[in-house]
């Protein structure tokens, strides 16, 4: 193909040798996708078969030109840049180059390429060491959190008392609709699964026990602390992703303003004050919720229904309900304001770290009431 054009109709190409180590592309006529093009891999070949180390281009001669000709340009570029090869890119037209550096400057999506899978090993090591630098962080995150909050007792944390206020009012009393119909629902589902087993030994009376201790001890709080991980720690994940998006993050720590004193403070004393609050709320409904089936359906008096309550829920049971919430809820702000914080400059990043926030709030919200609940049958509660 030396000196020779690779003729498509409308679109030429050929290969100039002014030195013996350069050469010249001249592209001439129509550069149209619909057209049809030359390929790259024959002047690739011709390029590697002389062994040249410096490119231009010469694209004074075409008439036309479309995204047809910045794709050519920018596999041949790829291609020659991996030998080494330099490439003057000053012959092309103007249009062409701007998108060519705009292509550049954005990584390629990977999305739907499939390639060489690695060995077990290499992908056993690789999920090791991703968990390592996930804990890692995880565990920075928590001692900073730690800080901020040693800060706040010794009255130097910088938020705005105003911030604080309004989040505790996006995590109380706009989460009650939502809290007050899981919980009511939850008390219902309860009271109907016992009232099937217990009817059969003429123990109707005791769906309140297994209503109210379930409530108090295990289903008010964690259910509460999984409605706010949807609700609230997506929130926080979202928010504080579009922060980091429009680098409002990065402007407050140029300006001295430390983050996590300012944005990740105030959400975590706002679930830490109302999630206890919320769970003692979601413990009444639901033993509303098994009420309506005792009184409404099992035939049992209010006063009797509401005697038996009474008698079977003692204060350790609400105690130990207001402890998990508490816990839980330092875990839903954390993990809502760690992915916020991790989040890439993108919408989609946005999004995934919100999805991310959710799956890794209820991972550990359940993992940690299994904790809980080893230790307090250990203990004896």
């Amino acid at each position: 193909m030396s000196s020779a054009a690779v003729s498509v109709p409308d679109a030429t190409l050929v290969v100039r040798h002014p030195e013996p180590d350069s050469a010249v592309l001249e592209f001439a006529g129509h550069w149209l996708s619909q057209r049809g093009l030359p390929e790259p891999s024959d002047a690739l070949g011709e390029l590697q078969a002389a062994g040249v180390s410096r490119l231009a281009f010469d694209a004074r001669q075409v008439a036309a030109w479309d995204s047809g000709l910045v794709t050519f340009v920018l596999k041949l570029l790829g291609e020659t840049a991996a030998r080494g090869v330099s490439a003057d890119r000053a012959g092309l037209p103007d249009g062409v180059r701007r998108l060519i550096a705009m292509a550049e400057a954005v990584p390629e999506q990977q999305t739907g390429r499939t390639g060489a899978r690695p060995p077990w090993l290499a992908r056993i090591g690789a999920g090791a060491i991703a968990a390592a630098r996930a804990v890692t962080v995880g565990l920075g995150f928590l001692g900073e959190s730690l800080i901020a909050f040693g800060a706040l007792v010794r009255r130097r944390a910088r938020f705005r008392f105003s911030d604080l206020l309004l989040t505790v009012q996006e995590c109380g009393p706009r989460a009650l609709g939502i809290v007050s119909l899981i919980s009511f629902l939850i008390g219902l589902i309860l009271a109907f699964v016992g009232a099937i087993q217990l009817q059969q030994f003429g123990a109707s009376i005791f769906v309140a026990n297994l209503v109210a201790i379930a409530m108090t001890r295990e289903i008010g709080g964690i259910m509460t602390a999984i409605v706010m991980a949807g609700r609230t720690g997506a929130a926080f994940a979202a928010q504080l992703g579009t922060m980091n998006t429009n680098q409002e993050i990065d402007a407050l720590s140029t300006m001295g303003i430390s983050p996590m004193e300012f944005l990740v403070l105030p959400r975590l004393l706002a679930l830490i004050a109302m999630m206890p609050l919320l769970t003692i709320y979601s413990d009444l409904v639901g033993i509303l919720g098994g009420a309506v089936v005792g009184i409404g359906m099992l035939g049992l008096g209010s006063t009797e229904y509401f005697e038996q309550t009474r008698a079977a829920v003692h204060v350790s049971d609400f105690l130990i309900g207001i402890i998990k919430s508490s816990v839980f809820g330092v875990v839903v702000a954390l993990a809502g304001c760690l992915r916020g914080m991790q989040s890439g400059r993108s919408a989609a990043a946005v999004g995934l770290a919100a999805t991310s926030a959710v799956v890794t709030s209820i991972v550990w919200l359940i993992v940690l009431d299994g904790i809980f609940a080893v230790v307090l049958n250990v203990l004896g509660f």
